[in-house]
């Protein structure tokens, strides 16, 4: 798939979030959503010894709460310039179930990667 400039934009959107807001151990990645209206959506994860939360899985309550409506596409970033990130499988699975025709943005802020959500790559849990 073409990345688009929008794209573009969304991975900057979760770069300024991973940059302002994962500054500890309990917040490593941010990810940012766009709906099919242009709307931007996003979340961190949240690390702890007894469970905690994906980014994406954060978004897509956080979309929910907002009445955000349908996801377009969505990007995942580490913190400390750390690059982009595949969904785990869960969150693969998850996004694939609520948001089937999900854009999934990978690969590296110098050279990203668009993919629909049933095809793209995964990050170990």
């Amino acid at each position: 798939m073409t990345m688009r400039d929008t794209d573009r934009a969304l991975v900057q959107a979760a770069s300024a979030v991973a940059k302002l807001r994962c500054r500890s151990a309990a917040h490593t990645l941010a990810a940012a959503a766009r709906t099919v209206d242009g709307r931007i959506v996003s979340g961190v994860n949240v690390v702890h010894p007894a469970g905690g939360a994906c980014a994406e899985v954060v978004v897509v309550g956080t979309a929910a709460t907002q009445h955000a409506g349908e996801l377009e596409t969505i990007v995942t970033v580490g913190d400390r310039g750390r690059s982009l990130v595949a969904p785990c499988d869960p969150c693969r699975r998850l996004l694939a179930d609520h948001f089937p025709a999900l854009r999934v943005i990978t690969g590296t802020v110098e050279d990203p990667q668009v993919n629909q959500v049933t095809e793209s790559p995964t990050t170990p849990e």
